[in-house]
C-alpha cells in the first residue's frame, strides 16, 4: 500500500530505523526476553544513532524536529521487527514531552540532554495498585515541607521502572482539592527511600522492564516539581492524545505484519498437495485480514495528520486507539490459527505478537475507556 503521509527524508529515516534494529536489537532480543530487560548500551546507541527524542530543541540537544511522522516510523519499525523490548516510545512520545513542555529552562538543561542521549532513562509512575485508569484515586501523596516534598506511596505496572533514572510521579500534594490536587515530581536516581520492587513477570513484553515502585519519605526538592503545583491531572490529559495515538500506530503496525507472515505462510505451507492459500476459508481470511488492516491504516494515516496540524481531539485519538488494538488482537490470534501448530511455538513471530499484543487493549486507557470517551464525546 503506497502511504502518501510520508516525504523522501521519513524513508530516509525508516532506513536508518530499520537498519539499527536488525543490527543491535534483533540477534540480541531472545536473550533480552529471557533477561526481562534490555542493557543500558542499547539506550546509548540508540542515542548515538539519533532515534530518541528528536522533537527536544537543539538547545537543550535535540534535533528541534516537530514532526510526529518520525515518532511513528521508529515504532513501526521496532514493531515490525517483532522486537518490543527497547522502551524507546515510552521514553520518546509519551515522557519527555512532559520535560518538554512542563519543565523549567534549569529542568530542560538538566534533564533534556541526558534523555536525547540515552544517558538518561525515563518512566513515569501514575499506576498504582488501588488506582489505574481512576487518576482521582491516587493514595501517593507529597506533604509540603518548606524546601522540598514529602514523598509517599507506591506504583505498580511501570515501563522502564528497572532502567530508568528519572521517574515522574504522579501524587497528591492536596487531599481535599480532588484532581486539583494532584501534581508531578521527578525523582531522581539514588534519591534516600526511593526502591524498585520486582521486575514483573507478564504475559508478554518480555524483555521490557516493567517494576514496582515504592517511596518512603522521599525528600523531592521544590526544583523537581513538574510544572505547577496541582496542574498535575490537567497535565497528564493534555498528553493523552499523543500516547493514544502512537499505541495506536504501532497496532496498525502489527496488522499489517500479521497480514504479511500470513500471505507467505499460506503462499508456502502445503497440505493435501497444495498450499493452503489454495483453500476458500484461508483465502477468504486472508483476504479479510489485508481488507481490515489496509482500512485500519487509512484511518490512522488520517489521524497522523490531523495530529501533526494539531486537529486531533480526544474522541479522534480515542477512536484510533480502541479500533486499532482491538484488530490488532483479532489479527494476532487469526494469525496463529492460520499457522497451526507452528503458530504455538516461540520461534515463529505470530506467536511472540500473540503474547506481547494482549496488553495493547489495556495500557494506555483500556477500551472500555475508550468507548467512554466517544460515547460522552458523541454527547451521550
Amino acid at each position: 500500500m503506497t502511504r502518501d503521509i510520508f516525504e523522501a527524508e521519513h524513508e530516509d529515516f525508516r532506513a536508518s530505523c530499520r537498519t539499527f534494529f536488525e543490527k543491535e536489537v534483533v540477534p540480541h532480543h531472545a536473550q533480552w526476553e529471557k533477561d526481562g530487560i534490555v542493557p543500558r548500551d542499547l539506550w546509548l546507541k540508540a542515542g548515538e544513532a539519533g532515534l530518541l527524542c528528536f522533537d527536544v530543541d537543539e538547545a537543550y540537544g535535540g534535533a528541534g524536529v516537530k514532526d510526529f511522522r518520525y515518532n511513528v516510523v521508529l515504532s513501526e519499525e521496532q514493531s515490525r521487527a517483532g522486537v518490543s523490548g527497547p522502551g524507546f516510545s515510552v521514553h520518546t512520545d509519551i515522557i519527555v514531552p512532559y520535560l518538554s513542555s512542563l519543565a523549567t529552562d534549569e529542568q530542560k538543561q538538566r534533564w533534556l540532554p541526558g534523555c536525547v542521549s540515552g544517558e538518561i532513562i525515563t518512566a513515569i509512575a501514575m499506576t498504582e495498585p488501588g488506582a489505574g485508569s481512576d487518576l482521582q484515586g491516587i493514595r501517593t501523596t507529597a506533604v509540603d515541607k518548606g524546601d522540598h516534598y514529602v514523598l509517599n506511596g507506591s506504583k505498580t505496572f511501570i515501563s522502564n521502572g528497572i532502567n530508568a533514572d528519572i521517574v515522574i510521579v504522579v501524587a497528591r500534594t492536596n487531599p481535599d482539592a480532588g484532581h486539583q490536587g494532584i501534581s508531578l515530581l521527578v525523582v531522581e536516581r539514588g534519591m534516600p527511600g526511593f526502591e524498585r520492587g520486582r521486575n514483573l513477570d507478564k504475559i508478554g513484553l518480555h524483555a521490557q522492564d516493567t517494576a514496582e515502585l515504592s517511596f518512603t519519605d522521599v525528600e523531592v526538592p521544590k526544583a523537581n516539581l513538574l510544572g505547577e503545583e496541582g496542574s498535575g491531572f490537567i497535565s497528564l490529559m493534555m498528553n493523552l492524545q499523543q500516547e493514544r495515538l502512537i499505541i495506536a500506530a504501532q497496532a496498525a503496525a502489527v496488522c499489517d505484519l500479521m497480514v504479511d507472515l500470513c500471505l507467505e505462510y499460506a503462499k508456502t505451507r502445503e497440505a493435501f498437495g497444495k498450499p493452503i492459500g489454495k483453500f476458500q476459508h484461508n483465502r477468504f481470511l486472508v483476504a479479510e485480514m489485508a481488507t481490515e488492516a489496509r482500512i485500519t491504516r487509512v484511518f490512522i494515516d488520517d489521524c497522523i495528520t490531523k495530529h501533526n496540524a494539531g486537529e486531533l481531539d480526544a474522541m479522534g485519538a480515542s477512536m484510533a486507539k480502541y479500533w486499532a488494538t482491538e484488530l490488532q488482537n483479532k489479527l494476532v490470534n487469526q494469525a496463529v490459527q492460520l499457522h497451526g501448530g507452528y503458530g504455538y511455538m516461540m520461534e515463529y513471530p505470530v506467536a511472540k505478537a500473540y503474547l506481547d499484543s494482549r496488553i495493547s487493549t489495556i495500557y494506555g486507557g483500556t477500551t472500555e475507556i475508550q468507548k467512554e470517551i466517544i460515547g460522552r464525546s458523541l454527547g451521550l
